[in-house]
């Protein structure tokens, strides 16, 4: 494929990055505007994803996302091999527990659950699968950003400095480091708080075959019920259930 087809295409895939919660429709106009093409460009763009199902138009001339979103989504649960392995501890978790249990993955520098399994008495959380979560804050987050390289973690700091700092962590790059250095050694964050106000979770992290971190597995409760129950034992239990992940995983 020539590079100038590629970066076609790949223009054209930044229109689905043009839709979030804040922007749930997009006009031809809006999507033109951002991406800094032309009209006809940005409508040659639409019909094409309109056409595979990946946008549909709504009233007034918008378009959403489509329903090929759906079918991709419902395969991705299918295939991806850190639930088919991780789905199963996670219920053996909540039976054992009581608390939620939450899947946790780094994409692109933004930070996504991908599964949770309730407990009988869930805990209301405003993030869900698929829905950005801060990148700072958070038991979860703090375990997935403490695994990966000291480099790509250099270039978080650096990209987002303005978020570090409304998170209340260190605004060096060296204080930071080592703050997440010690996560990192302890295998495990405990959260209080954090991410939600009367949310209370303890993580650790998940790892491929070849050691690069796969994501987080969390357990979530409200924090007078964590509040009570066993730490040490609890850090015990995340930690065995991410092991036998980590084993079907290699």
């Amino acid at each position: 494929m020539e590079k100038s087809t590629v970066s076609t295409f790949a223009r054209m895939l930044r229109v689905l990055d043009l839709f979030s919660e804040d922007h749930l429709a997009r006009s031809v106009d809006e999507i033109a505007d951002e991406l800094e093409v032309s009209i006809p460009t940005a409508y040659r763009y639409i019909k094409l994803l309109t056409q595979s199902g990946l946008l549909q138009r709504v009233a007034e001339s918008r378009y959403t996302l489509g329903p090929r979103v759906i079918v991709l989504d419902h395969l991705i649960r299918i295939a991806d091999p850190i639930l088919k392995h991780a789905v199963p501890i996670m219920r053996e978790l909540v039976a054992a527990t009581g608390f939620d249990c939450v899947i946790s993955a780094l994409f692109d520098h933004r930070l996504l659950d991908t599964h949770r399994e309730f407990a009988s008495e869930p805990v209301t959380l405003t993030y869900g699968r698929g829905r950005l979560r801060p990148l700072f804050r958070g038991a979860g987050a703090k375990v997935i950003l403490a695994g990966i390289p000291s480099s790509h973690l250099h270039r978080l700091f650096d990209a987002r400095r303005d978020e570090v700092r409304a998170s209340g962590l260190p605004v060096e790059w060296s204080e930071f480091r080592r703050y997440y250095a010690a996560i990192r050694r302890a295998g495990h964050y405990f959260s209080d708080g954090e991410l939600e106000p009367n949310v209370s979770a303890v993580a650790t992290t998940l790892h491929r075959s070849d050691g690069s971190i796969a994501g987080s597995i969390s357990l979530v409760s409200t924090r007078p019920r964590m509040a009570v129950v066993d730490r040490p034992r609890l850090v015990q239990v995340i930690r065995t259930a991410a092991t036998s992940i980590n084993s079907r995983l290699e």
